[in-house]
């Protein structure tokens, strides 16, 4: 499963829901995916390729290489 590896931000779900005259009618399940990079980052002194999530990237939690 695709996971953010700084802040282990995953996949969330819950239910979409169908409104119609103002009532909750139907209910079926979505997923929230992260909005993963792989990117090239610097870990223990060294370069490595991992996953992370945008929120990390922006506000400065990964120093890329």
């Amino acid at each position: 499963m695709a996971k953010c590896e700084i802040c282990d931000k995953s996949v969330n779900f819950g239910n979409k829901l169908s409104i119609t005259r103002s009532h909750i009618s139907k209910r079926s399940t979505r997923t929230w995916k992260p909005n993963l990079r792989k990117v090239k980052a610097i870990i223990d002194g060294e370069p490595k390729r991992i996953n992370v999530c945008t929120k990390c990237l922006r506000s400065g939690k990964v120093e890329r290489a």
